[in-house]
Order: C-alpha cells, then sequence, then structure tokens
C-alpha cells in the first residue's frame, strides 16, 4: 500500500486519543502501518450488555474506528476519513478479559477506501474470531 503521509502513524494516535467518545470506551492503538491498524480494549463491566457478553456496540465502535485508522494510514496530509458504511457480523458471543481488533485496508481509493476488522477475544493460541465488519470510508479534505 503507498503511503501519502510520511507522519501517518503520529495522524492516527492522534484520531485514538483525540476522539472524546473512543477514548472514554477505552480504546487504545497497538500499532498500525501502511494500510492496516490493530486497536486493544481492555473489557470492563460497562462494556457488557444485560447477560453479560461483551455489547454488539462496543465491538461496532471497535470495529468502525479501527478501520478508520487503518483508512486514515493512506491519505494526504489534508485530508480525513468518515464512514459512510460498515456491515458488522457478530460471530459468536463475545466473552473475555479483552478484545483485539485488527482492520486492513481492502481497496484504497482517492474518494473511497473499503476496509475489513476483525474482532478476537482473548491472547494467542485462545484467540477466538467474534465478529467481522466490511466499512466504507469517503476521503475527505480536513474542514
Amino acid at each position: 500500500m503507498q503511503v501519502s503521509d510520511p507522519h501517518y502513524k503520529k495522524r492516527v494516535g492522534s484520531i485514538i486519543n483525540g476522539a472524546r467518545f473512543i477514548r472514554s470506551l477505552g480504546l487504545v492503538l497497538d500499532d498500525c502501518g501502511p494500510g492496516w491498524c490493530l486497536t486493544r480494549l481492555t473489557v470492563e463491566g460497562r462494556h457488557l450488555q444485560q447477560d453479560n457478553f461483551i455489547h454488539a456496540g462496543v465491538q461496532g465502535t471497535m470495529a468502525d474506528h479501527t478501520a478508520g485508522c487503518a483508512g486514515l494510514t493512506l491519505v494526504e496530509a489534508d485530508r480525513t476519513v468518515l464512514t459512510i458504511e460498515f456491515k458488522l457480523n457478530l460471530l459468536r458471543p463475545a466473552v473475555g478479559e479483552e478484545l483485539t481488533c485488527r482492520a486492513e485496508v481492502l481497496r484504497p481509493g482517492r474518494s473511497v477506501i473499503v476496509a475489513e476488522s476483525w474482532i478476537h477475544t482473548g491472547a494467542g493460541d485462545a484467540a477466538r474470531l467474534c465478529a467481522k465488519a466490511t466499512v466504507t470510508l469517503a476521503v475527505v479534505p480536513i474542514p
């Protein structure tokens, strides 16, 4: 994937840390590179729904924002990305102490980027895929 802004890592970090909702959720940037991003969330009681599974809204937000960060790694310094559509598949009930999400750009474009996100519970060999999302991003000028 072709990087347009050599400072993309700093920009991705500021998107994670600068979005108040994402910060309050507890989403943390683990790493990113050209066309991909990896985030992590330590699960707390506030992330659970009524049956003690990790809420679909938490998973959807994580998948969406991580995909947006993956897309951001490829856009020019005077551009940003905004989600215009996403589809989330919840593959199994999410339980565990930590979620990780990896997003990768499938189709980079000058005006539209398509990315996929995979959310896992657990770590290492015990990690289990619990959700997958396809995210469409618009590339727009920074206001």
